[in-house]
């Protein structure tokens, strides 16, 4: 069972497994509070000891999840010692407290070889004694506040006797990809953050973690400021493959430090008629077959779904050579048994394949028939291509694409009012689909894609083509996406510019965003 802080549950729940969350009944729902109301908050976090221990109780594993450490956290004190008295076992799992963490990813660092002091000072429980003994030392400190009364905390800091100039951070949303952080000093808070636009603002209640003193200063944070400084920080980004194929292609994402969104724009289905299929794999076991080429995962997964139905395995491949198209194709090959004999060495693609593909000899090979099962929609380049170095082709159809249902609506007005920042698009089909079922992306959007077929068809639909990958690899395209935001951000930085994402040009969207 988990029991998560509001701020943590989204987070933590992406780790928890199904059956974890159907056994939570309507708890993680109870975990979300009013982030504007520190009532509902503290009426929330009381009554969560008592879940807690009614969990317990009734034989469940209870994760208690908080934000931050929980040595720090005055509530998840109280729930321990309300479970001592109660004789239930627990374990603590330390921390980072928000208060360190964040000053971290801000690239701003507390201490030094030298060991300067930290006071770690929380404005809204901080008396004139706190602000005092602060104030008038050379710590560094470390101030938990609001964008509403960071500028306060510093005037209390300099009536205590900090110098005015003295070297000031402030971090909002920290850890996360919605952070920012601005640097100024004691004296010109206020007006930094004015003159940024962010106060005033109905957002002015959010929590910032300020750092004061020499250790950020402007000049050491922009050689070390690591987290905001990724090529695609912030960027929302697009990709309209389904979530088991875009697995992979979303964690490299988020290494560049994107938020990736998976939109499937196409479903997988059993072919119309299966008696085509269903004679080929008995064609397999009979020795029908010198080759088997599979050009997708999904042509692997219908093959082996096949396999299953007819109680066979990896084994029924003895004797059998197998090709595959593409690192995630062998690797779905690889994870049913079977190690590829041939992958192109080249170009990642029919004709790459047929680049290495033998001639057929009579001498050498007994059989000259090659099954390929793939799509419905797939081209005729590797069936002619085989038929001309002397091979017999079963072109046998493992399954169907159909156009995937639309996505939600806020996804589709996040799709053409311009809401991402970059859409990969890793095939013809994906373009079209997309279009059809989601509408064109707005033209501040950026448009990736994995090749110059796909390109092509990305520009008969009306789409600038700003990235294009070297080579036909979905972990390529990411790294040319990259390389762009990596450029693009290079040429704002020297021309003395600040660094924006593409959706925040289009018409009204700083406004929009800053409501």
């Amino acid at each position: 069972m988990l029991i998560a802080d509001p701020q943590v549950l989204d987070v933590v729940r992406t780790h928890v497994r199904p059956g974890v969350a159907a056994d939570a009944q309507g708890t993680p729902e109870q975990a979300r509070a009013d982030a504007s109301s520190s009532t509902a908050d503290v009426a929330l976090l009381r009554d969560t000891a008592n879940l807690v221990m009614g969990a317990a109780r009734s034989g469940k594993r209870v994760v208690r999840a908080v934000a931050g450490d929980p040595g720090l956290d005055g509530y998840a004190a109280d729930e321990m010692v309300a479970c001592a008295a109660e004789g239930i076992v627990f374990e603590v799992v330390p921390g980072v407290a928000a208060a360190v963490g964040v000053p971290a990813y801000a690239g701003v660092p507390l201490r030094d070889a030298q060991g300067t002091d930290v006071r770690f000072v929380d404005a809204r429980t901080a008396d004139d004694r706190c602000w005092s003994e602060v104030g008038s030392s050379d710590a560094t400190a470390v101030v938990s506040a609001t964008l509403e009364t960071v500028a306060a905390a510093a005037g209390e800091l300099v009536a205590a006797g900090r110098k005015p100039d003295t070297p000031l951070t402030v971090t909002v949303a920290g850890t996360t990809t919605r952070q920012r952080t601005w640097t100024a000093t004691l004296g010109t808070i206020a007006q930094v953050l004015k003159a940024a636009k962010v106060l005033p603002s109905p957002q002015g209640a959010q929590p910032v973690i300020a750092v004061v003193g020499e250790r950020s200063a402007a000049a050491q944070r922009d050689q070390l400021a690591w987290f905001e400084s990724k090529p695609l920080f912030g960027w929302h980004v697009l990709v309209p493959r389904t979530k088991e194929q875009a697995v992979s292609l979303s964690d490299q994402l988020r290494s560049y430090g994107a938020v990736p969104s998976e939109v499937p724009t196409i479903a997988v289905e059993p072919p119309r008629t299966p008696q085509q299929m269903e004679r080929a794999v008995k064609g397999l076991v009979t020795g029908r077959y010198e080759w088997i080429a599979f050009t997708s995962v999904n042509a692997v997964k219908a093959v082996r779904e096949k396999f299953e139905e007819y109680g066979l395995d990896a084994r029924a491949f003895a004797g059998i050579k197998v090709a595959a198209v593409g690192e995630q194709t062998a690797k779905s090959l690889i994870e049913f048994g079977v190690k590829p004999d041939l992958v192109p060495s080249g170009e990642q693609s029919a004709a790459g394949l047929l680049e290495d593909w033998p001639p057929y000899d009579p001498v050498f090979d007994p059989i000259d028939r090659v099954f390929l099962p793939r799509a419905d929609i797939a081209t005729e380049t590797l069936v002619a291509g085989l038929i001309e170095l002397g091979w017999e082709v079963d072109d046998v159809t493992a399954y169907r694409t159909v156009r995937a249902s639309p996505p939600p609506a806020e996804t589709r007005e996040a799709i053409k009012g311009g809401g991402f920042d970059a859409v990969l698009f890793t095939s013809s089909s994906t373009v079209r689909n997309l279009v059809g079922i989601a509408g064109k992306p707005h033209n501040v959007t950026v448009i990736a894609c994995i090749g110059p077929a796909t390109a092509k068809t990305a520009e008969e639909h009306g789409l600038r083509v700003d990235v294009l990958s070297p080579e036909p690899s979905v972990h390529k395209l990411a790294e040319a996406l990259a390389e762009f935001g990596a450029a693009r951000r290079r040429a704002a930085t020297q021309a003395g510019e600040p660094v924006t994402r593409p959706s925040e040009r289009r018409p009204g969207s700083r406004r929009r965003a800053r409501s």
